[in-house]
Protein backbone atom coordinates (compact mmCIF):
# COMPACT_ATOMS: atom_id res chain seq x y z
CA UNK A 1 0.00 0.00 0.00
CA UNK A 2 1.10 3.56 -0.69
CA UNK A 3 0.36 5.72 2.27
CA UNK A 4 -0.34 9.41 2.61
CA UNK A 5 -1.08 11.85 5.39
CA UNK A 6 -3.88 14.40 5.26
CA UNK A 7 -3.53 17.29 7.71
CA UNK A 8 -6.91 19.00 8.06
CA UNK A 9 -7.22 22.71 8.88
CA UNK A 10 -4.40 23.20 11.40
CA UNK A 11 -4.87 26.96 11.22
CA UNK A 12 -4.55 29.81 13.69
CA UNK A 13 -8.31 30.45 13.79
CA UNK A 14 -8.92 26.85 14.90
CA UNK A 15 -6.38 26.89 17.73
CA UNK A 16 -6.47 28.62 21.09
CA UNK A 17 -7.15 32.35 20.73
CA UNK A 18 -8.53 32.01 17.20
CA UNK A 19 -12.03 32.83 15.98
CA UNK A 20 -13.09 29.18 16.47
CA UNK A 21 -10.28 27.89 18.65
CA UNK A 22 -10.35 24.29 19.86
CA UNK A 23 -8.85 23.29 23.17
CA UNK A 24 -5.52 21.60 22.49
CA UNK A 25 -5.27 22.82 18.89
CA UNK A 26 -1.77 24.26 19.31
CA UNK A 27 -0.57 21.04 20.96
CA UNK A 28 -2.00 19.06 18.04
CA UNK A 29 -0.05 21.25 15.59
CA UNK A 30 3.19 20.49 17.45
CA UNK A 31 2.35 16.78 17.76
CA UNK A 32 1.70 16.51 14.01
CA UNK A 33 5.11 18.06 13.32
CA UNK A 34 6.72 15.51 15.64
CA UNK A 35 4.76 12.71 13.93
CA UNK A 36 6.13 13.88 10.57
CA UNK A 37 9.68 13.58 11.92
CA UNK A 38 9.19 9.95 12.89
CA UNK A 39 6.85 8.63 10.16
CA UNK A 40 7.37 8.55 6.41
CA UNK A 41 4.58 9.08 3.89
CA UNK A 42 4.67 9.01 0.11
CA UNK A 43 2.57 12.20 0.15
CA UNK A 44 1.67 14.81 2.77
CA UNK A 45 -1.35 16.95 1.91
CA UNK A 46 -2.90 19.69 4.02
CA UNK A 47 -6.18 21.53 3.76
CA UNK A 48 -7.08 25.01 4.89
CA UNK A 49 -10.36 26.84 5.15
CA UNK A 50 -9.84 29.80 2.84
CA UNK A 51 -12.96 31.94 2.98
CA UNK A 52 -13.66 35.07 0.95
CA UNK A 53 -13.30 38.39 2.76
CA UNK A 54 -16.51 39.72 1.22
CA UNK A 55 -19.99 38.32 1.75
CA UNK A 56 -21.30 35.53 3.92
CA UNK A 57 -19.54 32.72 2.03
CA UNK A 58 -22.74 31.06 0.89
CA UNK A 59 -24.44 31.45 4.26
CA UNK A 60 -21.47 29.98 6.15
CA UNK A 61 -20.75 33.23 8.05
CA UNK A 62 -23.58 34.32 10.32
CA UNK A 63 -25.12 37.72 9.63
CA UNK A 64 -26.16 37.86 13.30
CA UNK A 65 -25.72 35.28 16.03
CA UNK A 66 -24.17 32.04 14.67
CA UNK A 67 -25.85 28.72 15.43
CA UNK A 68 -22.50 26.84 15.40
CA UNK A 69 -24.09 24.12 13.24
CA UNK A 70 -24.62 25.74 9.85
CA UNK A 71 -23.50 29.31 10.55
CA UNK A 72 -20.28 30.43 12.17
CA UNK A 73 -18.46 33.64 13.08
CA UNK A 74 -16.09 34.89 10.37
CA UNK A 75 -12.97 32.71 10.36
CA UNK A 76 -10.03 31.72 8.15
CA UNK A 77 -10.50 34.66 5.80
CA UNK A 78 -8.05 34.41 2.89
CA UNK A 79 -4.87 36.38 3.46
CA UNK A 80 -5.39 36.95 7.19
CA UNK A 81 -3.24 35.54 10.01
CA UNK A 82 -6.19 33.38 11.12
CA UNK A 83 -6.15 31.50 7.81
CA UNK A 84 -2.45 30.65 8.02
CA UNK A 85 -1.12 27.33 9.28
CA UNK A 86 -0.38 27.32 13.00
CA UNK A 87 3.33 28.13 13.50
CA UNK A 88 3.94 24.84 15.35
CA UNK A 89 3.00 22.91 12.19
CA UNK A 90 5.99 22.32 9.90
CA UNK A 91 4.49 23.65 6.66
CA UNK A 92 7.70 22.77 4.79
CA UNK A 93 6.82 19.08 5.20
CA UNK A 94 3.60 19.56 3.20
CA UNK A 95 3.70 18.45 -0.44
CA UNK A 96 0.20 19.53 -1.51
CA UNK A 97 -1.86 22.46 -0.22
CA UNK A 98 -5.65 22.34 -0.59
CA UNK A 99 -7.87 25.40 -0.08
CA UNK A 100 -11.56 24.89 0.62
CA UNK A 101 -14.59 27.03 1.34
CA UNK A 102 -13.84 29.77 -1.14
CA UNK A 103 -17.16 31.59 -1.16
CA UNK A 104 -19.16 28.61 0.11
CA UNK A 105 -19.41 26.26 3.08
CA UNK A 106 -16.95 23.35 2.86
CA UNK A 107 -16.01 20.89 5.56
CA UNK A 108 -14.22 18.10 3.70
CA UNK A 109 -10.77 18.57 2.20
CA UNK A 110 -12.22 16.72 -0.80
CA UNK A 111 -14.32 19.84 -1.54
CA UNK A 112 -11.21 21.97 -2.05
CA UNK A 113 -8.56 22.39 -4.73
CA UNK A 114 -4.90 23.20 -5.12
CA UNK A 115 -3.93 26.58 -6.54
CA UNK A 116 -3.68 24.75 -9.90
CA UNK A 117 -7.31 23.59 -9.63
CA UNK A 118 -6.67 19.91 -8.84
CA UNK A 119 -8.95 18.21 -6.33
CA UNK A 120 -7.56 16.16 -3.47
CA UNK A 121 -9.08 13.03 -5.03
CA UNK A 122 -7.17 13.71 -8.26
CA UNK A 123 -3.90 14.25 -6.39
CA UNK A 124 -4.31 11.05 -4.37
CA UNK A 125 -5.11 9.05 -7.51
CA UNK A 126 -2.10 10.48 -9.40
CA UNK A 127 0.18 9.58 -6.50
CA UNK A 128 -1.46 6.13 -6.17
CA UNK A 129 -2.29 6.71 -2.50
CA UNK A 130 -4.51 3.88 -1.28
CA UNK A 131 -4.01 4.30 2.49
CA UNK A 132 -4.57 7.67 4.15
CA UNK A 133 -3.93 8.78 7.72
CA UNK A 134 -6.08 11.77 8.66
CA UNK A 135 -5.20 14.23 11.45
CA UNK A 136 -6.04 17.83 12.34
CA UNK A 137 -8.86 20.10 13.43
CA UNK A 138 -11.70 19.66 14.22
CA UNK A 139 -12.31 15.98 14.85
CA UNK A 140 -16.06 16.48 14.90
CA UNK A 141 -16.37 18.55 11.72
CA UNK A 142 -13.69 18.79 9.03
CA UNK A 143 -11.59 15.78 10.09
CA UNK A 144 -14.74 13.63 10.16
CA UNK A 145 -16.01 14.94 6.79
CA UNK A 146 -12.61 14.46 5.13
CA UNK A 147 -12.13 10.93 6.48
CA UNK A 148 -15.64 9.91 5.42
CA UNK A 149 -15.08 11.27 1.90
CA UNK A 150 -11.76 9.42 1.66
CA UNK A 151 -13.48 6.17 2.65
CA UNK A 152 -16.23 6.82 0.08
CA UNK A 153 -13.48 7.20 -2.53
CA UNK A 154 -12.32 3.66 -1.74
CA UNK A 155 -9.22 4.63 0.22
CA UNK A 156 -8.27 2.75 3.39
CA UNK A 157 -8.53 5.43 6.07
CA UNK A 158 -7.19 5.79 9.60
CA UNK A 159 -7.88 8.75 11.87
CA UNK A 160 -5.09 9.21 14.42
CA UNK A 161 -7.20 10.51 17.29
CA UNK A 162 -4.36 11.86 19.44
CA UNK A 163 -3.41 14.10 16.51
CA UNK A 164 -6.82 15.78 16.39
CA UNK A 165 -8.65 18.32 18.52
CA UNK A 166 -12.41 18.72 18.73
CA UNK A 167 -15.03 21.35 19.41
CA UNK A 168 -16.30 19.35 22.40
CA UNK A 169 -15.75 15.95 24.01
CA UNK A 170 -19.36 14.93 23.30
CA UNK A 171 -19.29 15.73 19.60
CA UNK A 172 -15.82 14.15 19.34
CA UNK A 173 -17.16 10.85 20.72
CA UNK A 174 -20.13 10.94 18.33
CA UNK A 175 -17.86 11.70 15.36
CA UNK A 176 -15.48 8.86 16.20
CA UNK A 177 -18.43 6.46 16.43
CA UNK A 178 -19.68 7.66 13.02
CA UNK A 179 -16.24 7.12 11.54
CA UNK A 180 -15.96 3.59 12.92
CA UNK A 181 -19.47 2.77 11.68
CA UNK A 182 -18.36 3.89 8.19
CA UNK A 183 -15.34 1.54 8.25
CA UNK A 184 -12.73 4.16 9.16
CA UNK A 185 -10.11 2.86 11.57
CA UNK A 186 -9.61 5.11 14.61
CA UNK A 187 -6.22 4.71 16.29
CA UNK A 188 -4.43 6.56 19.05
CA UNK A 189 -0.82 6.12 17.88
Amino acid sequence: MTSGLLIVDVQNDFTEGGALGTQGGAAVAAAITEHLRTHRYALVAASRDWHDAEGDNGGHFAAGEPDFVDTWPAHCVAGTPGAEYHPALDALAIDVHIKKGQGKPAYSAFEGTTDDGETLAEVLEEQEIDQLDVVGIATDYCVKASALDAALAGISVRVIDRLTSAVSPETRATALDELRDAGVEVVTA
